[in-house]
């Protein structure tokens, strides 16, 4: 259904539900006049669609925003699956209706992206790294925390960022026996893996942070290049991350990376550096998941 048709259709007075599929918020800032706002975003879509048109042979109309947006056709797509038998998109969404020159209602202030602008200090009790060691025939998980970092932005534009790494609080979360659990606790604390006694922290320090073009809402928008610290030895690393905001006070990042622990003196059950490892050979890589949570600090 195009623009001209739908504005026919209100125009006949003919029954039928029209649904604006968008955020509550840009509903209020613009929408069709007489549309009823059922987020497609949300998990209650379906139930919400329900409670407005619980027969299933009601006329729907379904918009979005247009402009290459997927909004309402997965809207469309959903209803179908769910027996609404009698859907229609408006398939230029509501960007498309206002190029045709058809008014549209609301208070016109549409949402934006907030611009995180100064120092923000890592919250270290929601900061998170998840772990993922393996070898050939098994693999554990678990979790380390942060204990400080910051990073800094300027106008929107990631500057600098560091964290530091609390291996003393490191967990694993796959292994349900205690006695089991404990004794891999104490093989990573020890000599062969991270000599924590020694050296209790782990540290990154960005040396650039370079804009990925291109990049999408959710998608890797920065890669960092920094120096790694552990057991002290330092090695230059770098991988993508996402920085984003909800509302400028508190930022949010989160980034993947391999790292080489033969790098930084952790050799065991390493295949470069023993022969007939057989089960026993672990493998050189250590996946981290780095999740920061970080508030702009008091003075910025």
């Amino acid at each position: 259904m195009n623009a001209d048709e739908l504005n026919s259709l209100i125009l006949s007075g003919q029954p039928h539900l029209l649904i604006d599929v968008l955020p509550e918020d840009v509903h209020a800032a613009r929408h069709i006049s007489g549309s009823a706002n059922v987020c497609v975003y949300e998990m209650t879509f379906l139930d919400r669609v329900g409670e407005l048109a619980p027969q299933k042979d009601t006329f729907i109309v379904v918009y979005g925003a247009g402009e290459g947006s997927q909004d309402s056709k997965a809207a469309l797509g959903k209803l179908k699956v769910a027996g609404y038998m009698n859907v229609m998109e408006l398939s230029p969404g509501l960007a498309g209706w206002q190029d045709a020159g058809f008014p549209v209602r609301g208070h016109g202030n549409l949402p934006k992206e907030p611009v995180p602008h100064g120092n923000f200090h890592i919250d270290s009790n929601e900061s998170i790294i998840r772990w993922t060691g393996r070898n050939l025939f098994n693999h554990h998980s678990g979790t380390v925390k942060l204990s400080s970092g910051s990073v800094v932005l300027a106008e929107g534009k990631l500057i600098s960022a560091e964290f530091t790494i609390d291996l003393q609080s490191i967990a694993c979360e796959d292994i349900t026996d205690s006695a089991m659990n404990s004794m891999l606790i104490r093989h990573l604390r020890d000599a062969d893996f991270f000599e924590v006694e020694k050296h209790p922290t782990a540290t990154f320090v960005a040396t650039e942070a370079l804009p990925i073009e291109a990049c999408t809402p959710g998608s890797p928008n920065y890669l960092l290049r920094g120096n790694f610290t552990l057991r002290g030895v330092s090695k230059p690393i770098e991988f993508p991350v996402v920085i984003a905001s909800a509302d400028g006070k508190r930022i949010t990042g989160q980034g993947q990376l391999e790292l080489d622990r033969t790098e930084f003196g952790s050799i065991y059950g390493s295949g470069r550096f023993f022969k007939f490892l057989g089960k026993h050979v672990v493998n050189d890589l250590i996946h981290l998941h780095v999740k920061i949570h970080a508030d702009c600090a008091a003075q910025d």
